[in-house]
């Protein structure tokens, strides 16, 4: 295997030299992985989690952690992200946002579904394909995960789709590259794809057989019933018996009970009364199926353009699977639907589950679900019309029947039919008549191989007559890298390259530099106009392909919020941006033992004719988070201040410093009233022994400098930035250790 330069975290990952050596590279990692969740539970910070894995080794904490101790729990399941950037090479850069934030399940959708195609595909460019479908952009992903998994200390699942006619193919290629999970279902091929339902099943038992040697975790597809029916919440029955076909399919081919998992996805979304159709729903489902992994998704199909509304919905499903349990939670986004989840978005996604997750750590100590009254009976219902429904199956012929019938995807409410299901023609779909019956004497020389395969005489592993498969032998995989130099993952890196490696800047939301950028504001517009508003008024931005995404209306006639996307028309050398230097904070108990030390007092007031005090109010008062609650003491003078006075209530009080607050800059007011404060403590004789601070809204760090304070703050300054300036000139003069 050819060595990996270890990821840097304080560099960005090189696509390019992830590309190197693809040929050579064998995955460090095969076989799915789960979340170590220690028994005694976790303690992080001053708590103690009970539901909680080891955390990580590096990681971005959610922004509330920071009043924590900088905490970064981890929850117990294994959570999803769905990637769909449609270049792989981009897709990269996203797993490893996604990984620092606590993902470990990384699936990947791009363009079409793999079920769409026929036969596997080598070397094929960008264009083709809705998964990682080439053996390139698998290994480069395998690749990347392998070394993004050494960086944040967890393994990481990589994740695709074995379907269609291709299903086998994909199987074996999965198989050889280190795909840790794949969706398999040979009921989604026959409902959504039209796959002869013969040829479906005979696909499966090869691919599953397979996937099972290589360890691959399996997800199936039966949620797609209630994201296709007319009424999802009245398909459940239904939905119950898809997942018990595919179960016992699975291990009648021989796959491990616990690399089988349900996709389980709620039937409904607020504003249906949510609670009463899913909770049922999911005790129902693990009632049957507790020998298996449960997956638990989002609905997609209630899912709009609005990211707030989607996120109020996952925090509820992620309730539900804490009470229910889930293995595997899966983080949907409202672009995930057209196939391009941003990358904010899909750490929104996985933050979502993080804080839900941690917020209700142990919730099934504290709580239990009441099975008796409505709760018990709609459970015994929903399992009731399922075992019949799959009686009338069997009574009907079997799967095979009961689909030519059109039984699934009835929008009608078990047993009553509606007769707008699915049905299928069992002498047609696509690859119709392709099954051929195998001779007596079929040998065929490779491992995990589905049904009668006659081994020579002699012979204990089928594969050791040609010196070992590719499952056994990586060393005889071909690899073909991409064949058209034009529509390649290096053609498309040379055209980035200015805003990876060059030192130009634009934002993006899919690729590397595309520019995109997403403005949200209210118009006092209907909605019939606000659309037309929003489109116009991005391109008097200078948006190039404006387009709106999302508009909630506030009131018919008061007007609506919309949010339009649109792409920037220049680049930002990154050398020519200012950056100030970072201020380093020091540790919130070294501020506090230094006020309590030295007893640390200050006098405050505006100054000059400005008579706005709610700013410097909020650096001072205890409830904002003032210099207060560090163990300051302050004397607050009021508004439109003196300077003299200022200099002498500090004399008279004995502070340490003077802080003084400047809105109103008429003729740089706010400057002279700095200055004029530096000059007055120079003159009476106390410079050097008073600390000196002005904040506003037009002051700026650099104005110390020049007019002769110690600090100077803008918009958006805390109180414990004021304090931390305040220890740090102290220490600078000697007055404290």
């Amino acid at each position: 295997m050819t060595p990996s330069k270890k990821l840097n975290p304080n560099k960005k990952m090189d696509i390019e030299a992830i590309l190197e050596g693809l040929e050579k590279y064998r995955p460090t990692q095969k076989g799915w992985h789960w979340r170590e969740v220690p028994q005694e539970g976790v303690d992080m910070g001053p708590f103690h989690y009970r539901d909680m894995s080891t955390p990580l080794k590096n990681s971005i904490h959610l922004p509330a952690a920071k009043y924590f101790g900088n905490i970064d729990p981890q929850p117990a399941c294994v959570v999803t992200t769905e990637i769909a950037s449609g270049r792989f090479e981009d897709d990269l850069r996203r797993m490893r946002m996604a990984a620092w934030h606590g993902a470990d399940h990384i699936m990947v959708i791009r363009t079409t579904g793999q079920s769409h195609i026929d036969g596997l595909l080598e070397g094929t460019p960008e264009g083709v394909g809705g998964v990682p479908i080439t053996r390139k952009q698998i290994r480069a992903s395998r690749k990347a995960c392998d070394l993004i998994a050494e960086e944040v200390g967890r393994p990481i699942n990589f994740h695709s789709y074995v379907s269609g006619v291709a299903g086998p193919e994909v199987a074996v290629l999965f198989a050889e590259e280190g795909i840790n999970g794949a969706h398999q279902d040979p009921q989604y091929n026959v409902l959504y794809r039209n796959v002869n339902m013969y040829r479906s099943f005979v696909d499966a038992a090869e691919a599953k057989k397979v996937m099972a040697g290589a360890g691959i975790f399996q997800i199936d597809g039966a949620h797609n019933a209630n994201a296709t029916a007319k009424d999802g919440w009245l398909v459940m029955p239904e939905l119950i018996v898809q997942h018990g076909i595919n179960c016992a399919f699975s291990v009648a081919v021989g796959m491990a009970k616990d690399l089988i998992g349900l996709s389980t996805v709620p039937p409904d979304s607020p504003p249906a009364p949510k609670l009463w159709y899913d909770l049922p729903y999911a005790v129902a489902l693990r009632d049957f199926f507790s020998e298996f992994k449960m997956r638990a998704q989002q609905n997609t199909r209630y899912i709009e353009a609005d990211i707030e509304e989607a996120i109020r919905t996952h925090t509820i499903d992620t309730l539900i699977s804490m009470l229910t349990s889930a293995d595997v939670q899966s983080t949907i986004t409202p672009d995930e639907g057209r196939n391009v989840p941003w990358h904010y978005n899909n750490i929104r996604g996985i933050q979502t589950v993080k804080q839900t997750w941690s917020a209700l750590d142990g919730i099934k100590e504290l709580l239990t679900i009441n099975h008796a009254g409505p709760l018990g009976d709609m459970v015994r219902d929903i399992k009731e019309r399922a075992v019949i429904f799959l009686e009338e199956v069997l009574e009907t012929g079997g799967y095979f029947a009961a689909v030519e019938q059109a039984f699934f995807v009835d929008s009608g409410k078990y047993p009553q039919r509606n007769e707008d299901g699915i049905a299928r023609d069992g002498k047609g779909g696509v690859a119709a008549d392709t099954i051929i019956e195998r001779d007596a004497d079929y040998f065929a020389p490779v491992c995990d191989h589905f049904g009668i395969n006659h081994l020579p005489a002699g012979v204990e592993k089928a594969c050791d007559p040609i010196g070992g498969c590719t499952l056994c032998d990586p060393e005889k995989i071909v690899y073909i890298d991409e064949l058209d130099p034009q529509d390649s993952a290096d053609a498309r890196l040379e055209q980035t390259y200015p805003y990876r490696k060059g030192g130009l800047v634009k934002p993006e939301v899919e690729w590397a530099g595309d520019g995109t950028i997403l403005t949200q504001f209210f118009v006092p517009l209907s909605e019939e106009y606000a659309a037309a508003y929003g489109i116009e008024m991005a391109k008097k931005l200078g948006l190039e392909d404006p387009q709106v995404i999302n508009i909630q209306v506030m009131h018919p006639a008061e007007g609506c919020f919309m949010e339009v996307k649109g792409k920037v028309t220049f680049d930002i050398a990154a050398s020519s941006l200012k950056v100030p230097e970072k201020e380093i904070i020091l540790p919130e108990e070294e501020l506090r033992s230094v006020a309590k030390k030295i007893g640390l007092k200050v006098v405050a007031a505006t100054v000059g004719e400005d008579e706005h005090s709610v700013g410097l109010r909020e650096i001072l008062d205890i409830k904002h988070g003032g210099i207060e609650k560090y163990g300051v003491k302050y004397t607050y003078l009021g508004t439109s201040v003196p300077i003299n006075k200022l200099v002498d209530a500090a004399i008279e009080t004995g502070s340490q410093a003077i802080l003084i607050s400047t809105i109103i800059s008429h003729n740089d007011t706010h400057r002279l009233q700095m200055k004029k404060l530096a000059d007055l403590c120079v003159e009476k004789g106390i410079r050097d022994k008073i600390i000196l601070i002005a904040g506003g809204t037009q002051v700026n760090r650099e104005m110390a400098a020049e007019t002769g304070l110690d600090a100077t703050f803008g918009r958006g300054t805390k109180g414990i930035q004021v304090v931390n300036a305040m220890v740090k000139v102290l220490k600078s003069r000697g007055m404290i250790d």
